[in-house]
């Protein structure tokens, strides 16, 4: 009774320090630290489905389809309206956020977008997230993009990032 009465009495004020930190703002302006600015500067992207609980693989991990793998790696409908925002290199971005996307300080303009890592030649269509930092700091680049243009996950591969083709060009 006393060793449980005395583990509660030691847990109770982490639970209380994790209530109140749900509960905070997010915090902008020259006051913000960057991890704070990233958190709240990120765009949203569409959601697909959520990796398991379970999952310990890239394969678990990386919940795209098929279908949404070939639609990423199709060639852009203009390529001659595609813009080059530069190179960059790229770490592995959160593996539970699925999906194409690249988080990256090359722009302040979020919108869809191309990597093209030049080991391989391949590409994969993302969605463009800005990140504060200067332009010579890394990106973080999706699970399921590395694995389209086979970038090795535990490296820092440099790839080229295109913006997309602006509508009606």
């Amino acid at each position: 009774m006393i060793r449980n009465t005395a583990l509660a009495l030691a847990v109770l004020p982490l639970v209380s320090a994790c209530t109140e930190m749900s509960q905070v703002e997010p915090v902008t302006g020259p006051e913000a630290t960057e991890a704070e600015m990233v958190e709240t500067a990120a765009a949203p992207v569409p959601v697909l489905a959520p990796p398991p609980p379970s999952a310990r693989t890239e394969e678990e991990f990386d919940t795209t389809t098929v279908e949404e793998r070939a639609a990423a790696s199709a060639a852009p409908a203009d390529p001659a309206g595609e813009v080059l925002l530069g190179t960059t290199v790229a770490s592995l971005g959160d593996p539970a956020r699925s999906g194409f996307w690249i988080e990256t300080p090359l722009t302040d303009d979020a919108g869809p977008g191309r990597v093209v890592y030049p080991a391989t030649g391949l590409s994969s269509q993302v969605e463009i997230i800005p990140i504060p930092g200067e332009a010579t700091a890394g990106s973080r680049l999706s699970l399921s993009a590395m694995r389209l243009i086979e970038a090795p996950l535990t490296d820092l591969p440099t790839v080229e990032l295109y913006e997309g083709t602006p509508p009606n060009s």
